[in-house]
């Protein structure tokens, strides 16, 4: 049965990225609506009947329900179309995927978000004041996950085993993320890493 479901959006932001990466994988079509975060549009009272929160992604169902974040969002079109599966075929493999992806969000992503937030994008909006120390530490931080994947990516072809799952959707996007906007680019010489990245962001769904 197909399911019409609109996706919150906004290009460039990494979250709502997750979620079209997962869409692409499983061949589902969803109707886009960009929110201008430049306009502040997911903080109007319009949009923040829809996810409390006042973040994208947000995904609209055909009844009007909606589900706030990104993960949540990838979880619910997993359990719609199973495959390709991307969060794990049994017990073992779904606990591994699910450590794996917690440390990324958790010890990558976080550092990351810092090292934005504190950084002289968000500056130049005159929406927080930046903390300095903060920002050189998780650069810090950041750079000293690069060679912890670079090590493990070392030992495996993807970062939580055999096979391309939803960490590396995630772990690759974070890597963009930081390249482009946040000025922290993996250096070149931690090979391991960039060899993961090429087989991930050049999957035809994952450029789609």
């Amino acid at each position: 049965m197909t399911r019409k479901m609109k996706l919150y959006d906004f290009p460039g932001a990494p979250n709502p990225r997750r979620v079209r990466v997962v869409a692409a994988e499983k061949n589902i079509e969803l109707d886009y609506v960009t929110v201008d975060m430049g306009k502040r549009e997911h903080k109007t009272q319009e949009f923040i009947q829809k996810n409390p929160s006042g973040k994208i992604p947000v995904l609209e169902l055909e009844d009007g329900t909606c589900i706030g974040e990104s993960i949540a969002i990838c979880r619910y079109l997993e359990a719609l179309y199973p495959r390709p599966n991307l969060f794990g075929e049994d017990a073992l493999e779904t606990a591994q995927i699910e450590m794996a992806h917690r440390q990324i969000e958790l010890e990558l992503m976080s550092q990351i978000g810092t090292s934005w937030v504190n950084g002289p994008v968000v500056a130049k909006m005159g929406l927080v004041e930046p903390i300095e120390a903060a920002k050189q530490r998780s650069d810090d931080l950041t750079r000293a996950y690069y060679r912890r994947m670079n090590m493990e990516l070392g030992r495996r072809d993807y970062l939580a085993g055999a096979r391309y799952t939803m960490v590396d959707i995630t772990a690759a996007i974070a890597v963009d993320f930081a390249s482009a906007l946040v000025g922290l680019k993996p250096d070149s010489e931690l090979g391991n890493l960039w060899a993961w990245h090429e087989r991930v962001t050049s999957r035809a769904e994952f450029v789609a």
